[in-house]
């Protein structure tokens, strides 16, 4: 849970703060003026422009921040006539500014001549609210590593067409999290550019069990000696990565596909399906160590490799149409911690921004931003403040914009 307790009183934009202080935003502004001094250098003057303030770049994230709420595809048409218009926050700032604003936006102006990264623009706000993450919240013992749902509002997707659909889908990274599963809180962000060469790139691209299983160390350096209990799905899953992360404190749970995983060190017996045919609720077992290879059928073969709990425990899978069907604890504990984070999904990702940038930085930006909103509302739904004004998500959020824009009406709609 939360390492520090918050006031009765602590804000939407209290809680946000904890991931995104002013400091950073102060950062922000100060970038964002170099760039704009740096390419009107370049380019010519813009007799237009006029150094942002602090105070117009909280504006400025609050009217990103408005599109996860009410899943405009252009934050412009806050300012225009149609139905996503939103009069009482487009008084703050005119459109003009805020479109000079998001064209001169940048959190690293200048490239150092070591740098190679391709994120150089927006590591050092991902490190930043790393340490954030950190600071802010202990974890559970189970954590799930997966890729967060990211796409798009599904509304939008089921009416634009396939070739605006096919453009979108087109995105230059994959975002990995670390994730703590009895709360929903992202404990770690991962990001994995797919263009670039070396060993985070293409050619690592070619060879997916390596770079899921480089993406899965990435996660957890800094989950060693903690015995974390981590569960991960067929792409991650593998008998040399469990026995690597055993040696660090960390144990975990996976499920396990002859097609998606890497099934070196394994018995091939173990990965054939039986010819005779077996009853719900059985099982075969194959140990090495205190490692376990859990075959079990229930309308198809499932196959689980763990260290993290004994085989010989017991569990039940409880279907509504079937009742309980008998299993390993392994095969019970692996169902329960992956539905909720199916619930966190559900509940959590159509509160992504909606603006779609053109550079990879800027949409990992706002990704990484969203993110750090759903972490600050479980932290605030875990505090003494949401028994005295219990918002939902929405209007948390709506209250965040508000704050962010200097409103002196903080109430949320209803």
């Amino acid at each position: 849970g939360p390492t520090r307790k918050m006031p009765l009183t602590a804000s939407a934009m209290d809680f946000f703060q904890l991931f995104v202080p002013d400091n950073v935003l102060k950062n922000m502004v100060v970038q964002t003026n170099m760039y704009a001094k740096k390419y009107q250098e370049r380019f010519g003057s813009d007799d237009a422009w006029i150094d942002v303030t602090l105070t117009e770049m909280k504006a400025f994230l609050g009217y990103m921040i408005s599109t996860s709420i009410h899943h405009c595809e252009s934050v412009l048409s806050i300012w225009s006539s149609g139905f996503y218009s939103n009069k009482s926050i487009a008084l703050i700032m005119t459109q003009s500014r805020f479109e000079k604003i998001l064209k001169y936006f940048h959190i690293v102006a200048f490239r150092s001549s070591q740098t190679t990264h391709g994120l150089y623009k927006i590591q050092p706000f991902l490190d930043s609210l790393q340490n954030g993450f950190d600071s802010a919240f202990r974890p559970s013992q189970a954590q799930v590593l997966h890729e967060p749902l990211i796409d798009e509002d599904p509304v939008f997707i089921a009416t634009c067409t396939e070739r605006e659909l096919r453009k979108r889908k087109k995105r230059k990274f994959s975002l990995w999290v670390r994730q703590c599963s009895s709360t929903g809180f992202i404990c770690q962000i991962y990001v994995h550019l797919k263009e670039g060469s070396g060993a985070d790139g293409l050619d690592a691209l070619k060879n997916k069990p390596q770079l899921h299983s480089m993406v899965a160390k990435s996660l957890c350096q800094n989950a060693s000696g903690k015995n974390y209990i981590i569960f991960t799905g067929p792409s991650i899953t593998s008998l040399n990565l469990f026995e690597e992360f055993e040696k660090q404190g960390i144990y975990c749970c996976g499920l396990l596909s002859a097609r998606k995983s890497d099934c070196t060190g394994l018995p091939p017996s173990m990965l054939n399906n039986p010819e005779t045919p077996q009853s719900r609720g059985q099982y075969r077992i194959r140990m090495k160590g205190n490692m376990s290879l859990i075959c079990w059928y229930n309308k198809g073969h499932f196959r689980f490799l763990t260290n993290a709990y004994s085989p010989l425990q017991q569990g039940v899978i409880i279907k509504r149409k079937s009742g309980e069907i008998p299993c390993p604890l392994a095969v019970e504990a692996f169902a329960a911690h992956l539905s909720y984070i199916c619930k966190y999904d559900d509940k959590y990702s159509k509160y992504f921004i909606s603006h779609k940038p053109n550079k990879t930085w800027q949409q990992v930006f706002w990704f990484a931003i969203s993110i750090a909103i759903n972490n600050a509302y479980i932290l605030y739904k875990m505090s003494e403040a949401y028994h005295v004004t219990r918002y939902s998500r929405a209007q948390f959020g709506e209250r965040l914009v508000k704050e962010l824009l200097g409103l002196e009406d903080t109430s949320p709609s209803h």
